[in-house]
């Protein structure tokens, strides 16, 4: 009768292990070969058992007779390095979490693979007994050593898995919330908003924001008021508590692709600050409302190229706040792309088109014509190099072109006005927000009625800017960190709008004069295209830890037209452009999430009539 020895089918061994044999015995070898153990004949056995007897080597694996290291000898040795003062109690304890990782992993593994090996096993007896023909007899014989080999590959599966898969320590975070960031921050902040003697009246000052925001401002012959208008603040010191938090979440979608949200505070939908002020709103503990502030979709097929739609932070290279407040947000699409020229030097560009305001739907809600849209966009391109002079000095320049397309105000077709809520066709020039500073003209081409009196009556007017806007804007930073960690950094920046023309604009200007008293300008036209700005920061690049500090001391030279108030430092002055002076201020980190701040602004109006302000900001930030 014809015995069939048959290895493990298909296990991950050796093919000649896996592969069974047939051989014809007598009756006799058949009773011998029944009778022989599953791992080995009885004389092997006993040879082995008289070499380890006489203490011989027989070339084997041994086992140690040691006692294996647990978890539990392992706290014992880490606690005898803390009380020697090898090692920190913050340290052991990541040590004892190690050990307790791994010891749960491998009792995990090895329990799967022996499971594993038994069913493997089962599996290829059942099929070689399938495929044995009648009258034969199957002796399965797996070998200890393929065993062996077998659960050891199969534990190192498992523990792969286990990496991959985030469940080799109980309680850490699966997989897919690995690829998912969530960080915000909160700073409180008191500010202090002093005037000097010497400033004009407040009548001096319109708020066009307020003006073209609200109901038209009703003007007699010759630009005077003949009703009340809003006018900002020239003479009464402010103080006032303010607070901002933003949360975002960020999200690696995987093969190149991220998105990214975040709400933040703020008393409006400003786009230059996210401050909310305490007892604003009207007061009395009201709650305060959650913006949108950024959400965007990221593509980022390689190191050196990213794309991104949404709204998101400015990608330019920009360090100081001349032309873009820090909290400023860009809806629309931008690309950003280096390259290496060399080892010391990279090269980079960004570009993008962004949307700054799309006409409605409805417009003009009252008229039954409805008009043509009057959409305004910003198209920007900027490029540069960065430059590793030497290891302790780098070097960083740019240069970039902003074209704010339909963003200057247009003089209506003749316009009939017979109430505050009339409409004519460039009422949507007007800037939805803006600042202090730029330079404004009419926009409506009010024509008069029948039942206009003798001076005109109904001349309600909106206020559009005066000027287009085509910035060249040249940025630098030197680093020196010669005394490591403590840097000198120095940022400049120059700022020139080629498309104003001052002898265009000051025919139509209703502001920006030598002397202007309300919406009538008097003297000669002072507005200017001009900006600059130039700082000196030393100390810490970063606030990681208790006592890290940094100081700066800058001065500010930014002209009424030089670019859009809009989206200029929120701050300085109160915002916008026409300023200049000097600040200074310091940062000092109380922990490694926590630091307090001092900023010290002194600002002067560079056109019109007398303005200076003082602010002083006091600020306790904490992010994670």
């Amino acid at each position: 009768m014809a015995v069939v020895t048959a290895g493990l089918l298909g296990s991950t061994a050796s093919p000649a292990l896996a592969q069974g044999f047939v051989t014809s015995t007598t009756p006799a070898q058949q009773t011998v070969a029944d009778a022989t153990p599953a791992n080995g004949s009885n004389t092997t056995s006993v040879a082995k058992k008289s070499a380890t007897a006489k203490g011989k080597d027989d070339g084997q694996p041994k086992v140690s007779d040691k006692k294996p290291v647990t978890p539990n000898a392992t706290a014992s040795i880490v606690n005898v390095l803390v009380e020697k003062g090898i090692i920190t109690e913050d340290q052991a304890a990541e040590i004892v979490k190690q050990a307790d990782d791994e010891s749960y992993v491998s009792r995990e593994a090895a329990k799967d693979a022996t499971e594993k090996a038994a069913d493997a096993a089962k599996a290829a007896k059942d099929a070689a007994l399938a495929a044995s023909p009648p009258g034969t007899k199957r002796v399965s014989y797996v070998p200890e050593v393929v065993r062996r080999q077998l659960r050891d590959e199969i534990k190192q599966e498992v523990m792969s898995q286990a990496q991959r898969e985030n469940w080799a320590s109980p309680g850490k975070y699966p997989e897919w919330a690995s690829r998912i960031r969530i960080s915000g921050d909160i700073r409180a902040r008191y500010e202090g908003i002093m005037y000097p003697s010497g400033n004009a009246p407040g009548g001096y000052f319109p708020n066009f924001n307020a003006i073209n925001t609200g109901n038209p401002i009703d003007l007699s012959t010759g630009g005077q008021i003949a009703n009340p208008y809003p006018r900002y603040n020239s003479d009464e010191d402010r103080d006032r508590f303010r607070l901002r938090m933003r949360l975002g979440v960020d999200a690696d979608l995987g093969e190149g692709w991220a998105a990214g949200i975040r709400v933040a505070t703020g008393d409006s939908a400003t786009p230059v600050s996210t401050n909310q002020t305490f007892g604003g709103n009207g007061g009395n503990f009201s709650k305060y409302s959650l913006w949108l502030d950024r959400a965007f979709l990221k593509y980022q097929p390689g190191q050196d190229l990213d794309l991104t739609v949404g709204r998101f932070d400015n990608p330019f290279f920009s360090p100081t706040e001349l032309v873009w407040d820090r909290d400023l947000g860009f809806d629309g699409a931008a690309f950003r792309v280096k390259h290496r020229v060399s080892e010391n030097l990279q090269a980079f560009a960004v570009g993008g088109a962004f949307p700054i305001f799309n006409t409605n739907l409805d417009f003009a809600t009252n008229e039954d014509n409805k008009f043509k849209s009057d959409d305004k966009y910003l198209y920007g391109a900027q490029v540069g190099l960065a430059w590793k002079a030497r290891p302790e000095v780098g070097v960083k320049v740019a240069a970039a072109y902003f074209d704010f397309d339909g963003v200057k105000g247009k003089e209506s077709s003749p316009c009939w006005v017979y109430n505050a809520s009339s409409a004519c066709d460039t009422d949507a020039d007007r800037p939805s927000f803006a600042q202090r500073g730029n330079t404004y003209m009419p926009l409506r081409n009010i024509v008069q009625t029948v039942n206009n009196t003798n001076p005109p009556s109904n001349q309600f007017q909106y206020f559009g800017l005066a000027s287009d806007f085509q910035d060249l804007v040249i940025t630098g930073q030197l680093d020196l960190a010669h005394f490591n960690p403590i840097h000198i950094i120095v940022d400049g920046e120059y700022l020139q709008n080629l498309a104003f023309k001052k002898n265009n604009i000051a025919g139509r200007a209703v502001n920006n004069f030598g002397s202007t008293n309300g919406l009538a300008g008097s003297g000669s036209y002072e507005g200017g295209n001009i900006g600059w700005l130039i700082r000196t920061t030393v100390g810490h690049k970063e606030l990681d830890q208790y006592g890290d500090w940094n100081a700066n001391v800058g001065y500010k030279y930014l002209e009424s037209d030089a670019t859009v108030d809009a989206f200029a430092d929120s701050d300085f002055g109160l915002g916008g452009t026409n300023l200049k002076g000097y600040f200074v201020g310091g940062n000092y980190a109380l922990s490694h999430n926590v630091s307090t701040s001092l900023t010290w602004m002194s600002a002067n109006a560079i056109a019109g009539p007398p303005f200076a302000v003082d602010v002083l900001q006091l600020d306790l930030n904490a992010k994670f």
